[in-house]
């Protein structure tokens, strides 16, 4: 019962009170079921799992806790026992802080189901852990119900992380800058979201993550709350097509920046969606609504696989390291049965209301219905209990054929139009029947006397009771589908996290398969849960929910009866009360109570069974106590039990102080012959030790003597050699004396006629130099200041030019800076200079062009010649690139028609407004140039209004002006002038009469074309002229220009003045 306070009933001095007691010796206690399914994991290897059921609010999650603190107690100590307990305890606050959230029933209520196996080996030590997830809610990370929140963490980063944390996060503290976070239930009373962001942290640190890791998640969690605050806007293309566009580009930046992704990238993943088929790409705009889909199915994925990665991260840490098999007790913390009052019941709480049917089954089968059939299979005299089997309402939606998440399926993979009221119309034809079905067509219902049951609903009698369904959403929330052009944007992302939870995003590895729908997921997973339930030993914890205020020391009787009735407490204290508390097979009962008997101790060599009736019929226990089966034995009062288990105890204390005593015994006579041993070997070592040293002394005599013998005979020829050696040196020395003696003499000589010889041509030397420079001192004295003048100037020079290689300007032909003349000699190069070196480099700079870019460039400068100074729209076009065809028409098939139409390749198409002379309004057309003639169409149909031969064009007239006005003067008397000149409009003014002007001038058959530019022109319509008059006024409409007719020759054309 959950008390909604704190009370002091689970305190370690309870822990030490229930440990390693008999189940029914005390008082009932959460720590008593705990205890017991540790002991019989622990002496009997049965693996076990805890089964904790209820309603939302009942106290499930602290009630798992409660149980892994009382494991982690009980079992054993040590450094490395007691870091896998942490961090199985650990592992708790980080998946409530991500999967935990705030609603109207509880306040930390469980929004994901949570599977935790807990491994141990042969000792009851932990040895690590597994968790399994079950689909999170995560269409709470967009949207919350009205006094709910979204997740702990988004609240708890927000007050928790330091100023620092979340700068580099780009978020705010306000919870009212986030559209994804509820304001009316921001604040709980109770919970301190900024200490649990603290303990968070702490947790996710001993659990094992990495600094880098807990930074990549809070990112993550940021980014999801930038996504939030993304927005759209409508806008129409120029092909009548709706897109969106991004109002506010700043929070887009920021995220992308936070996910390291290109933000153009992921703008346009959030304006169009690519779909492919085989072969095929079709690339459509998306409109608001769909891009808000989008934006949302982007965050709950990426909030969901967050999720997913934390889980595994975890297993990751806490997972067992050895290979060996592993006794297993599994807590079992799932989303309790939900109804809300108001009938907002949606695809999220049919599929939590599913599981909790699944699981109800299990307690069904495993207790009322297996232990019921038990005794009648065993021969055991019994009356039946009757009891609800909600077998039908599980097959009612899991049936693989006619079920309700079978039809759902089938209703998201078909073609055609699909809709929940299509969902709604298939349940009501397949499931009319249905005793627990009902919905307004079906048989079930009342009608329409049957205010409480909506068109757009239905209701399923659940054992839990009614509860009304909407199918708003059942069918998008099933397909949980997301662009593949969003996939593969975040898979682009240079964030160490993100390509690893969009692995599907790899462009190489494409999958045109759909995947899987969220129902089928779940299902399965359910039913692999399922079957791992049933290969353990079950425990169950029902917790029952006293009100529904929240609040303690408020008992609600009809609340707490109706769960008491639904969760089959009823039926099963009955069962409980009428069979037999305990059973056994004859084996393993033999196997483990023999020895409480002489006759069966220590082997019986009959049937188990007839060793099991002499054992019961040697103890003193009453025959109304117990039964015997065909295969079992069955202990109807536990207090046998614990008879049989003292008495166990008492006889394995006698046998072990039996075995103590033997072992005592072989380990003295095993001690006392190794001593003996010892004693031999010890004598056997020490004789040999002393005949070894005696031996060594002997040996070391005669080495000695023998060593100074050699050393006598040694010596004394050693004496010999050195005497021989000397004699042999002197002769040596004498004989280098005497031969260098005279080769210094014969040196000297040599020495003595080499300097001789140098003297003489000294002096001659000498004299020859005096007479030169006698002969030649006039000359030198004459042409001396000249050479020395020519010889500085060419210095200066040189230094000039070797500076100017390193002070050279760059190659931009814009550039024209030159560096500075050191001297004013140089002021004929200093000009020459510049121009030399500004016609290599423009010769350089012209080379790089290609074909394309040179076209380029000469249609700007043919506008520059025609409009430059002339026409105030031309230079807001000179940043502009000539782009010539605007609408793609080449490739869209809306203009398939019309572009077979045209012969000529295609130089400019663009939609521009043909000006009507009656009330000077303008009607979309679109323009099309090509070599050879002017062409305009219809924008809608395509079909050709009109085609002008470049030859019938005589001039084309503008004003001077800001205005995209223009008119065609076509040639009088030539076949297209019979309706008159064209009065057009265009955003492409300049670029357009560029084109003409220079399509006119390469035409062979055409004259150049002339460009008019005045205020007042004349337009021939028909048979009249009228006058075109272009004035400057306050603008009306905005900004644009506004063209009025004043009488029959003169249309006003109002430009806004520019500031």
């Amino acid at each position: 019962m959950n008390p909604y306070r704190v009370l002091p009933i689970f305190t370690p001095e309870k822990v030490e009170e229930y440990r390693n007691r008999n189940f029914y010796e005390l008082s009932p206690h959460i720590y008593a079921l705990a205890d017991e399914a540790y002991r019989s994991l622990r002496d009997q290897d049965k693996d076990q799992c805890i089964l904790i059921t209820g309603e939302s609010g009942a106290g499930k999650t602290e009630a798992s806790k409660l149980v892994m603190s009382y494991v982690a107690a009980v079992c054993g100590k040590g450094q490395e026992v007691n870091k896998v307990k942490e961090q199985l305890l650990q592992s708790n606050p980080v998946l409530e802080a991500f999967g935990n959230a705030k609603t109207v029933r509880n306040d930390n209520s469980s929004r994901f189901g949570k599977y935790m196996d807990i491994e141990f080996d042969f000792k009851g030590d932990p040895l690590g852990g597994v968790i399994s997830n079950y689909l999170l809610e995560k269409s709470r990370v967009v949207k919350q119900p009205r006094g709910e929140r979204n997740f702990h963490i988004f609240y708890q980063l927000l007050s928790g992380a330091s100023d620092d944390t979340l700068k580099k996060l780009k978020l705010d503290r306000d919870f009212s800058k986030y559209n994804y976070l509820s304001l009316d239930s921001a604040v709980v009373n109770g919970l301190d979201d900024a200490a649990n962001f603290r303990t968070v942290k702490n947790a996710m640190q001993i659990v094992g993550f990495m600094e880098d890791e807990v930074q990549s998640v809070l990112e993550l969690v940021a980014a999801v709350l930038k996504l939030g605050d993304i927005e759209f806007k409508p806008e129409s293309r120029c092909n009548g097509t709706d897109e969106s566009r991004i109002k506010d580009k700043n929070d887009l930046k920021e995220m992308c920046e936070l996910l390291g992704i290109e933000q153009s990238v992921l703008e346009r993943a959030f304006s169009y969606r690519t779909v492919e088929a085989r072969l095929e790409k079709v690339s459509t705009t998306l409109n608001v609504a769909q891009a808000y889909y989008a934006r949302d199915a982007l965050a709950k994925n990426l909030y969901s696989r967050l999720f997913s990665w934390l889980v595994t991260r975890i297993n990751e840490s806490i997972k067992a390291q050895t290979k060996a098999r592993h006794k297993v007790m599994g807590v079992l913390d799932i989303y309790g049965f939900e109804i809300f009052e108001d009938g907002d019941n949606s695809f999220e709480q049919f599929i939590i209301n599913y599981c909790n049917e699944k699981l109800q089954q299990i307690f069904i089968e495993l207790t009322l219905r297996e232990e019921q059939e038990e005794y009648v299979r065993e021969g055991i005299e019994w009356t039946n209990i009757e009891y609800f089997n909600n077998a039908i309402i599980c097959d009612l939606i899991e049936n693989h054929q006619n079920g309700i998440l079978a039809m759902l399926d089938e209703e998201c993979l078909r073609p055609g139009t699909v809709t929940d009221e299509t969902f709604l119309d298939k349940l009501n034809t397949i499931c009319a029947e249905h005793q627990h079905f009902e919905s307004r067509l079906s048989k079930n219902s009342k009608f329409l006397t049957d205010h409480s049951l909506p068109h757009n609903c239905f209701r399923i009698q659940h054992y839990a009771g009614k509860v009304l369904y909407r199918v708003e959403g059942f069918v998008d929330k099933n397909n949980d589908l997301l662009y593949r052009d969003l996939s593969q944007a975040m898979y682009k992302a240079n964030h160490s996290l993100i390509k690893q939870l969009f692995p599907e995003g790899n462009p190489a590895k494409v999958n045109l398969k759909r995947p899987p729908t969220a129902g089928f997921q779940f299902r399965a997973s359910v039913g692999t849960l399922m079957k791992n339930l049933q290969t353990k030993n079950p425990n169950y914890i029902r917790c029952i929910k006293p009100n529904d205020k929240k609040a303690s020391h408020i008992f609600t009787d009809s609340l707490v009866c109706h769960q008491v009735r639904y969760l089959g407490l009823m039926e099963n204290v009955r069962v409980r009360r009428a069979g037999y508390a305990f059973r056994q097979a004859y084996e393993p009962c033999l196997e483990r109570y023999k020895m409480l008997c002489k006759r069966t101790w220590p082997h019986w060599r009959g049937p188990a069974r007839e060793g099991v009736e002499v054992l019961m019929a040697d103890l003193p226990v009453p025959a109304e106590e117990f039964s015997f089966g065909r295969s079992k034995i069955f202990i109807r009062n536990p207090r046998t039990l614990f008879f049989l288990e003292e008495r166990r105890r008492q006889c394995l204390q006698d046998l072990a102080t039996l075995i103590q005593k033997i072992y005592r015994g072989w380990k003295c006579r095993s001690h006392f012959l190794l001593l003996k041993k010892s004693q031999i070997v010890v004598a056997a070592w020490y004789r040999r030790y002393a005949q070894e040293k005696k031996y060594q002394k002997i040996k070391s005599a005669t080495t000695v003597v023998q060593s100074y013998t050699r050393g006598w005979q040694a010596r004394k020829l050693l004496r010999e050699l050195k005497y021989q050696k000397r004699c042999e040196e002197a002769v040596t020395t004498i004989s280098a004396f005497w031969h260098g003696t005279q080769a210094r003499m014969e040196l000297r000589r040599l020495k003595q006629e080499a300097r001789n010889k140098q003297a003489v041509t000294v002096i001659w030397a000498y004299w020859q130099g005096t007479k030169v420079r006698r002969e030649y001192r006039k000359f030198f004295r004459a042409n001396a200041g000249k050479k020395i003048y020519d010889f500085t100037i060419q210095r200066i020079m040189q230094k000039y030019f070797l500076g100017l290689k390193s002070t050279m300007p760059s190659m931009s032909p814009i550039d024209k800076s030159w560096p500075a003349r050191p001297y004013r000699f140089l002021d004929g190069v200093h000009r020459e200079l510049p121009r030399i070196f500004h016609l290599w480099r423009c010769k350089k700079y012209r080379s790089q062009f290609t074909e394309e870019k040179k076209a380029v460039y000469e249609e700007k400068l043919e506008a520059s010649e025609i409009f430059k100074d002339k026409k105030a729209l031309y230079p807001s076009s000179v940043s502009q690139p000539f782009k010539g065809d605007y609408l793609e028409i080449s490739k869209n098939p809306k203009y398939q028609k019309l572009n077979s139409a045209v012969d000529e390749k295609v130089l400019l198409a663009d939609v521009v407004n043909k000006i009507n002379r009656a009330n000077g309004k303008g009607t979309a057309r679109i323009f099309l140039l090509t070599k050879k003639s002017v062409v305009l169409a219809d924008q809608k149909t395509g079909q050709v209004k009109a085609s002008v031969p470049l030859p019938d064009l005589a001039s084309v007239s503008v004003s001077t002006q800001s205005d995209g006005f223009f008119a065609l003067r076509l040639k009088e008397g030539s076949a297209s002038a019979v309706k008159g000149d064209f009065l057009l409009s265009s955003e492409h003014l300049i670029e357009i009469i560029t084109k003409l002007h220079r399509t006119g001038a390469t035409a062979a058959d055409s004259e150049q074309l002339n460009v008019d530019i005045s205020d007042e022109f004349l337009v021939q319509f028909k048979h009249d002229k009228v006058c075109v008059k272009f004035i400057q006024g306050a603008p009306k409409n905005g900004n644009s220009v506004s063209c009025k007719r004043k009488n029959n020759r003169l249309l006003e054309v109002s430009v806004p003045t520019t500031a």
